[in-house]
């Protein structure tokens, strides 16, 4: 809280934190939409005066976390953010795992594969192996979606309770005119899920991309992450079946390494 008094920023609690902590968080996540943000985008975006903004900015980018382009007057995320991401993605015990098997199932099918994990009500992509035939046409997706979009998403909420009421409890928004946007079509996709053992998304997350995935699951039978090939629709979901064998192989083998106790991150 900006104090008129002195002029400065008030160290206030929030569940136990520091608001100025959690705000600087806040103006990291806004750049996951933008590469470029300037100081009146983010003071919009998070709801606080320009001059919070600007001594937010200020602090991490000391830090290394944010970098003023001196062409624009804008920031992005900067260096040191990026080192630190890939310290935790290296040092990360479920991708270590996966990363062969991923590399085998890619190999397999010629598509781009990912490893997912729920967050929220969304997955985020720990890995992805682009396709090794040269279709890149994840290059510039997003590493996080909603849950419904995706495949991953309802791999993992098909034997996940809690995630997929936090996902019917946020909304269904619709990404394309085939995003599910209902509580019965979320209901019946999961049961279609369990019942096959994968998941389907056609021209869900974007149009024209399609992806099958498959659960990994602990010993009480939760799904903590899920294992998905992506490519054109019409070469993935037009083949569905073919290829369900070898993603449900690759997320029993994945499951069958990890000793999960609270959560795939331990």
């Amino acid at each position: 809280m900006h104090n008129r008094t002195t002029g400065t920023v008030e160290r206030v609690t929030v569940d136990g934190g520091l608001k100025s902590v959690s705000t600087a968080f806040e103006l990291l996540a806004c750049f996951r939409g933008a590469r470029e943000l300037g100081v009146s985008d983010l003071a919009r975006r998070l709801g606080v005066a320009k001059s919070t903004v600007h001594r937010l900015l200020t602090t991490l980018s000391k830090s290394g976390l944010v970098a003023k382009n001196p062409e624009t007057g804008r920031y992005h995320l900067g260096l040191h953010l990026m080192e630190l991401g890939q310290l935790a993605a290296s040092r990360f015990p479920l991708s270590q795992s996966a990363l062969p098997l991923l590399e085998d199932l890619r190999e397999r099918t010629g598509y781009t594969v990912h490893l997912a994990v729920p967050d929220g009500v969304d997955v985020l992509y720990v890995e992805r192996l682009h396709s090794p035939n040269g279709m890149r046409v994840f290059a510039n997706s997003p590493l996080r979606l909603p849950a419904h979009s995706t495949s991953s998403g309802k791999a993992i909420a098909a034997f996940d309770r809690e995630f997929a009421q936090r996902r019917l409890a946020a909304g269904f928004p619709g990404l394309t005119l085939s995003t599910i946007t209902t509580p019965a079509s979320w209901d019946r996709a999961l049961d279609e899920t369990r019942r096959r053992g994968v998941a389907v998304s056609r021209d869900e997350a974007a149009d024209g991309l399609s992806s099958l995935a498959a659960p990994v699951r602990d010993h009480t039978g939760r799904a903590r992450a899920a294992i998905s090939i992506d490519g054109p629709s019409l070469g993935v979901a037009d083949h569905a079946e073919g290829y369900a064998r070898l993603v449900i192989l690759a997320a029993n083998k994945l499951a069958g390494r990890l000793p999960f106790t609270s959560s795939p991150y331990l």
